[in-house]
């Protein structure tokens, strides 16, 4: 199975969903302003907030790997919907020759290897979402954006099966979020005094080989009256 196409379709479909079909042309059937670049870059911020970075509070504190992890996938959410964009309106091929670039990008190999922890500091670390984000402001291809969030993932604990296995599950929260009331502001985010995200990842700890739907379902299930 090609876990990159699975989740570059996913990906079209969720967005195809939430913001209407044609979304690739920068305006959601609401007539929202779509921006995908400035949706990256704020997501990079807050990853770099799970970093001890500030030499003022903290400063014996550990990365909180496992939210720069859920990070990491909500950036992918969006630097997927840019490439998907790009590649309709460059008119630069289909859905299946983007993820076939993908595959052949020159990190590609070493992100389905299995995860080998970094040996990259804290600040090191930081700078490498960094250069995501210079690429972000500075109208980088979308090839170089791929190979950059590689980067971050690989150093964030991730290789392609585990952004896979997140990416699925936030996929499906997304959809669960859209259902109930994301958008009209009723949504309910703290489950029983935490993140839906964290309930999520919960889900997916105790049942790793559970469906998309049976997913939803366990989600439901959940969610507060």
């Amino acid at each position: 199975m090609n876990k990159i196409l699975q989740m570059l379709k996913l990906q079209q479909q969720l967005n195809d969903a939430t913001n209407g079909k044609g979304w690739e042309h920068g305006m959601t059937k609401h007539g929202k302003l779509i921006d995908w670049k400035r949706c990256s870059y704020l997501e990079c911020a807050e990853l770099i907030e799970s970093y001890p970075w500030k030499h003022w509070k903290n400063i014996d504190a550990e990365p909180d790997y496992e939210n720069i992890k859920i990070e990491a996938v909500d950036i992918w959410h969006f630097i997927m919907s840019q490439a998907l964009s790009d590649y309709k309106m460059g008119e630069l091929g289909t859905i299946e020759e983007l993820a076939d670039n993908i595959v052949n990008l020159p990190n590609f190999e070493d992100f389905k290897a299995p995860h080998i922890p970094t040996e990259k500091n804290h600040y090191e670390q930081i700078e490498v979402v960094e250069e995501l984000m210079r690429t972000l402001f500075c109208g980088g291809s979308t090839e170089k954006l791929v190979m950059q969030f590689f980067d971050v993932a690989m150093q964030s604990g991730l290789n392609l099966d585990s952004l896979y296995k997140l990416y699925i599950g936030k996929n499906i929260l997304n959809q669960f979020r859209q259902d109930h009331g994301y958008k009209e502001g009723t949504y309910v985010k703290t489950w029983n005094k935490e993140e839906d995200n964290v309930t999520m990842q919960r889900i997916l700890d105790e049942e790793p080989e559970i469906t998309p739907k049976a997913l939803y379902t366990k989600l439901e299930e959940a969610y507060p009256a």
